[in-house]
């Protein structure tokens, strides 16, 4: 049977691209699959085959998706709870325009959720990334902890989780007074946003992340959605320097994160090690802007996958889909995170002894002692190997699928009880 889905996405190519994933292998197994996003992403998503409807009320560019987010708060503010109402008419439009079975959205889009909620159609949270909601036993996004060893670092975590979710309920009367609009019930507490969902994927690897107690019985780990970017162009293949030095990729977020100056710094740091290297900047740094050493070639994209077969070492600001394909190919990693979720991310894969992790702030030649140790230390390979193993285990075994099927059958299932109760009741009055 096939179904109808709605994808929702937010903000840059971080989101979409995990997204645009979901959306082929549902299509693949033979469903209708459309997106709604910024407009600036037309192109890309309608060059994937994929139907297309912009945001017209919520808030698009960098008013979606600002550069500094240094004040969480504002930042929630701005970007999750004031427009809530704006994503949840833009959805509840799409909905009304063409059927629609369920909604699949990004976990930021708490209007979509809203939204969807309203209309009565089947909604799936997608988190490409650690998960927002505090899970038991795992340390909290931005705690800076590590999992607990003893009954004192546990103590610690719940408290940082406590903190976490304290912070959010400031919100629930920003969310309440949206959901009052749409004539929905209200909350008591942040985390029914969650627990509202008919699920909560978490598009990353349970290998990678920290062990949970337990998941809420909506959440599901999917494995990471890592299909490369369609704006991605060919790799030549060519490499600086001697063809028997290592060699190294260099990465930033492909969203404006005042990457700049960081990026700079990494590609200076070459100079200072026996290393080839190439450099992509993405759709947010001018390639034009940087200064390379001999050795280091900047291209603006380039094929992760393929440039990754010739590498033997990663250095990257620790986004989740970069993090993920660089271990899938065995790749030892330096982490130097700039904000969001990276941070977790590096500490992931500092606790797998899969890399080393450096501040955005590091010198020249704490990069370049970094990545000596990276290269002449085998251990940190050993590792990345083991753990990538696992993790493209996780992604060719994903039950995505399957579990937006669940969706539909199941809402469909309830809607035939609610009309069989609703028959009953008329004959019973006769």
């Amino acid at each position: 049977m096939s179904f109808s889905f709605l994808l929702a996405s937010w903000g840059t190519s971080g989101n979409l691209s995990p997204l645009l994933t979901a959306g082929r292998r549902l299509r693949n197994a033979g469903h209708r699959v459309r997106v709604i996003a910024d407009p600036a992403v037309r192109e890309e998503v309608e060059k994937d085959g994929f139907g297309f409807a912009a945001w017209r009320r919520a808030p698009i560019g960098t008013a979606a998706d600002p550069v500094e987010v240094a004040d969480i708060k504002d930042f929630c503010q701005r970007v999750i709870f004031d427009p809530m109402l704006s994503y949840a008419a833009d959805i509840r439009d799409e909905i009304e325009r063409l059927p629609t079975d369920a909604v699949l959205a990004i976990d930021l889009l708490f209007g979509v959720a809203l939204g969807t909620e309203a209309a009565g159609v089947g909604f799936a949270m997608l988190s490409p990334h650690v998960s927002a909601r505090p899970l038991a036993g795992v340390p909290p996004v931005g705690s800076d902890l590590r999992p607990p060893k003893t009954s004192q670092e546990r103590v610690e975590i719940e408290t940082a989780s406590s903190r976490f979710i304290d912070f959010l309920n400031e919100f629930v009367p920003d969310m309440n007074q949206a959901r009052a609009s749409l004539g929905l019930p209200p909350f008591g507490h942040i985390l029914d946003i969650y627990d509202r969902c008919d699920r909560v994927l978490l598009g990353m690897s349970q290998a990678f992340d920290f062990d949970a107690d337990y998941l809420p019985k909506n959440t599901r780990y999917i494995g990471p959605l890592l299909d490369q970017p369609g704006w991605s162009k060919s790799w030549e293949g060519s490499w600086p320097g001697e063809s028997n030095c290592p060699r190294a990729l260099i990465s930033f977020s492909t969203g404006a994160q005042g990457q700049a100056d960081l990026v700079q710094r990494v590609v200076s740091a070459m100079s200072r090690v026996e290393i080839q290297a190439v450099v992509t900047t993405g759709p947010s740094l001018d390639a034009k802007r940087l200064k390379p050493p001999k050795n280091v070639r900047v291209f603006s994209s380039a094929p992760h996958n393929a440039v990754m077969r010739e590498v033997s070492l990663m250095v990257t600001h620790g986004g989740h889909g970069t993090v993920n394909r660089a271990l899938i190919h065995g790749l030892p990693l330096l982490v130097m995170p700039n904000g969001r979720d990276q941070n977790d991310n590096a500490l992931r894969v500092e606790a797998r002894g899969a890399g080393l992790v450096l501040p955005g702030t590091a010198s020249e030649e704490e990069i370049a002692a970094a990545v000596n140790r990276l290269i002449r230390e085998p251990h940190f390979r050993v590792a990345a190997r083991r753990l990538g193993v696992a993790i493209a285990a996780d992604c060719d075994s994903s039950i995505l699928v399957d579990e937006m099927e669940a969706i539909v059958v199941a809402r469909r299932k309830d809607q035939r009880g609610v009309r069989l109760a609703s028959v009953d009741q008329a004959d019973e009055a006769v």
